[in-house]
């Protein structure tokens, strides 16, 4: 990803990595492959509270460990996560050094891959059952003939959470049911979950709907899109430059509109 700074903004050339822009794609592609075998798909989005913060390093390093890597990387890695301290300093008065056992960056190199690794042993319970991963953002795919396995799935995964030091937040996390658009339901919707709401998700940037409409995310790029070509026109009165106004151009717009364009565009309608 580049980096350069426009007009004192600091500007990157792809919201996302590669691996982020895959993702929405394969939960699509898992979601539609499923429909075409059962009338409906749950799926569960999951939010772990501070989850970047509270990894911790032994609980890394002993799964980097399990990794078939180079014994320097790994060293390299071991180096990485040890050592760090933590002190507060306030009106001039500085506190006592201490330890920092847990926490990866999130916007560093291997803070997204170092979550990965963290949470490779997090799997599905039941057979038939998915979970796809990147970073932090998790998700449970179910098929309605698996819709009693929702609270199993939960449980394991709140408790894979306390093994590993983080803690899943259910009143943040949400449930969608995905649903054939082109023939009508035949089954009962699923009873709801504990503490766990109903709505329209957004996957790493990608808002879809239950009929896998992609309605609402192309409303709300092209709604962020005009907010950003008025910024432009006030950046041009104040005298910016004809070629820094393209480079934010291609920089905000253009990275918004082609952002995950291919893994959505199939989902699209003439509207859109």
């Amino acid at each position: 990803m580049r980096c350069f700074v426009v007009a004192g903004f600091l500007l990157t050339s792809a919201p996302r990595g590669p691996s982020a822009i895959a993702e929405p794609l394969v939960i699509l592609h898992t979601v539609t492959h499923l429909l075409t075998i059962h009338p409906c798909v749950i799926v569960i989005a999951l939010d772990f509270s501070k989850a970047f913060d509270t990894v911790r390093y032994g609980t890394l390093i002993y799964k980097i460990a399990d990794l078939n890597i180079p014994e320097y990387v790994y060293n390299w890695l071991v180096s990485y996560f040890s050592g760090h301290l933590h002190c507060t300093r306030y009106g001039g008065l500085s506190l006592a050094l201490l330890d920092i056992s847990a926490g990866i960056i999130q916007g560093s190199s291997i803070g997204p891959a170092s979550f990965v690794v963290n949470s490779s042993d997090l799997t599905a319970v039941k057979s038939g059952n998915y979970l796809s991963k990147y970073a932090d953002d998790t998700y449970i795919i179910i098929p309605s003939v698996n819709v009693d396995s929702r609270l199993e799935e939960l449980e394991y995964v709140e408790a894979w959470s306390q093994t590993n030091n983080l803690t899943l937040n259910r009143a943040k996390s949400l449930k969608i049911v995905f649903t054939e658009k082109r023939r009508k339901p035949t089954f009962q919707q699923p009873p709801t979950l504990p503490c766990i709401c109903r709505a329209d998700i957004k996957i790493l940037g990608v808002t879809i709907s239950s009929m896998l409409s992609m309605h609402k995310h192309v409303d709300n790029v092209v709604s962020s899109c005009s907010h950003s070509v008025h910024e432009l026109h006030i950046l041009r009165a104040h005298r910016m430059t004809t070629s820094s106004v393209h480079i934010v151009f291609k920089s905000v717009v253009v990275a918004k509109l082609v952002y995950t364009a291919s893994s959505l565009w199939g989902y699209t309608t003439a509207d859109d």
